[in-house]
């Protein structure tokens, strides 16, 4: 097969970002101005005065109000696709038909078999596609993978995350889009735990022997808000994970254990790497830059005018979702079908 068309050569990725909402105010969308090699010049949203007003606001020379126009611009080289997770299947098949690389918000898709196809599409158009799992090129996380590969507590012997947060939604009329399952793929595990497994992902490559249950016992909706799994590292060595998005108290900590040390960190904050050894404890702040996601921009854009290789590609976004899948098949009776239109057939809601 073919290498993916590149733009090496070009001095300029010029970007258009596909479902331009909250999501691209300050975690991504300046990042496309602010990269070196990176333009952002047209936007698209469905309500034509807020796409108007984004691209008044952030400087934007372009706006649409229909998918088809921005990707079919002569003049936009890439898109970044910030829809909702339930859409990015439909807008994916749109971009690879214009012949154009694509950066997909995560979660990939809402299962597998819609990453399968995403991915085949692009295959077919000789063109890239990459994930917004943004901290594979942050700061803050890139330490954390070294001290954990480079011997700094040893031999790693041990893996855990743990997640509580009270987001139980008082007022069921105010269910968002990431706890619809027609739209999100699930509860908040794909929102969410995502980013987690796809760290573990990145530092210690593929999971291997997931096992997982998740249930429903404390939430507005029918999506699971509780999840634990297991897994086994190609190293050998067991990791647990638990989430529950319907706790009383807050947690987040993920902890790499080895012969020698501990590396701590708090996932969502914007806490200091925490190491622990026999000399004491050392700490590093590397705190989160201004727009979360502009380091992993700046590799997309690298990776295309070949000068550099992104780490978040959609093969390891594929990793990822096959293991959400796995640990959610039980309560949805099987992910691999539209299993959104059939709520009835849920196992995990019949047993809550």
């Amino acid at each position: 097969m073919a290498s993916p068309q590149s733009l090496s050569g070009r001095d300029v990725v010029r970007w258009g970002i596909l479902g331009c909402g909250d999501v691209t105010e300050v975690k991504s969308g300046p990042g496309f101005q602010k990269a070196q090699g990176s333009q952002l010049v047209a936007v698209m949203r469905r309500t034509s005065h807020l796409a108007a007003d984004y691209a008044k606001r952030h400087g934007v020379p372009r706006w649409y109000d229909r998918a088809e126009a921005l990707v079919n611009d002569p003049e936009v080289d890439a898109i970044y696709v910030a829809t909702t997770p339930g859409a990015h299947l439909e807008t994916a098949l749109l971009v690879a038909a214009a012949g154009k690389p694509c950066y997909m918000e995560k979660p990939m898709a809402r299962n597998t078999p819609e990453c399968d196809a995403m991915i085949a599409s692009f295959a077919r158009a000789n063109q890239k596609l990459f994930v917004a799992y943004y901290r594979r090129a942050m700061p803050r996380f890139l330490k954390v993978r070294d001290l954990v590969n480079d011997g700094a507590i040893g031999r790693l012997s041990g893996v855990s995350y743990r997640h509580s947060a009270p987001r139980v939604q008082p007022d069921p009329t105010k269910v968002g889009w990431r706890t619809t399952v027609e739209n999100s793929g699930g509860g908040l595990l794909l929102d969410i735990g995502s980013h987690v497994l796809d760290f573990l992902d990145f530092c210690l490559g593929p999971l291997a022997d997931v096992q997982g249950r998740a249930a429903r016992n404390a939430t507005v909706g029918d999506v699971e808000n509780a999840v634990a799994l297991t897994f086994r590292t190609g190293g050998d060595v067991l990791g647990t994970g638990m989430w529950n998005f319907a706790s009383h108290v807050g947690e987040d900590v993920l902890e790499f254990t080895g012969t020698t040390g501990r590396v701590t960190v708090n996932f969502f904050a914007n806490d200091p790497v925490r190491l622990e050894t026999a000399r004491g404890v050392e700490t590093f702040d590397l705190p989160n830059p201004p727009h979360v996601a502009q380091p992993l921009i700046q590799t997309v854009v690298d990776d295309l005018l070949g000068r550099g290789t992104c780490p978040s590609t959609a093969a390891s976004a594929l990793r990822t979702q096959r293991v959400m899948d796995q640990v959610l098949a039980e309560y949805y009776g099987g992910r691999d079908d539209a299993f959104w239109n059939r709520s009835a057939t849920w196992p995990g809601l019949r047993g809550a």
